[in-house]
């Protein structure tokens, strides 16, 4: 099967894991998005890329699935919403980015979660469950991720999530309208990781 089959309507994208669930974005779900992103700005500016300035609108998240559509449609990328098991609830999002195959057969994960669900458990469980598509659906050897030094809490998820801290590269992304360095992860696909001592 050709990977674009994967992704028909016919063949939902849906991504279950411990206590929680990933699923493409859906047109109706622009309010509950729009009102945890609004309710949680000030919690995850400090972490990611400056918003445009139609963020939260209708419109800003239309173009954000139209762009994510066509990356899973060329097989590059993969993004999510993260809804909790127990009552449906949307708790962030996750997406697997820049997939390269041929030689590299690799992709970078990025998350975020609302304020209001921080620490519960569901982006790790959500990173732990795109990590399994990743390296088994798609059959990708590498996973990689990043975050800036300050970031405690994104660390100790990557390190909780099997990731190996592998580096530092210097003014790395551009993040709330600054040149950052991001310490780096990495996570290779477990049949075929080898520890070199």
């Amino acid at each position: 099967m050709a990977l674009a089959d994967w992704f028909t309507l016919r063949s939902p994208l849906d991504i279950d894991g411990e206590g929680v669930r990933l699923r493409p974005y859906h047109a109706s779900d622009y309010p509950e998005w729009a009102e945890l992103r609004a309710a949680s700005r000030a919690f995850l500016q400090p972490w990611e890329p400056t918003w445009p300035a139609d963020d939260l609108t209708r419109t800003g998240f239309r173009r954000r699935m139209h762009a994510y559509q066509r990356d899973a449609d060329l097989g590059v990328g993969f993004t999510f919403l993260v809804f909790r098991h127990s009552d449906g609830a949307m708790t962030g999002g996750i997406s697997l980015s820049n997939v390269r195959r041929g030689v590299a057969m690799t992709g970078n994960v990025g998350y975020w979660s609302g304020q209001a669900f921080a620490r519960q458990g569901h982006t790790l469980a959500a990173v732990r469950a795109l990590s399994h598509f990743a390296f088994g659906r798609l059959g990708l050897h590498r996973l990689e991720a990043a975050c800036v030094p300050e970031n405690e809490a994104s660390k100790t998820l990557l390190l909780r999530a099997g990731f190996a801290h592998e580096g530092r590269a210097s003014a790395y992304l551009k993040i709330n309208g600054k040149w950052r360095d991001h310490l780096l992860f990495g996570l290779v696909a477990p049949e075929v990781r080898t520890d070199v001592s």
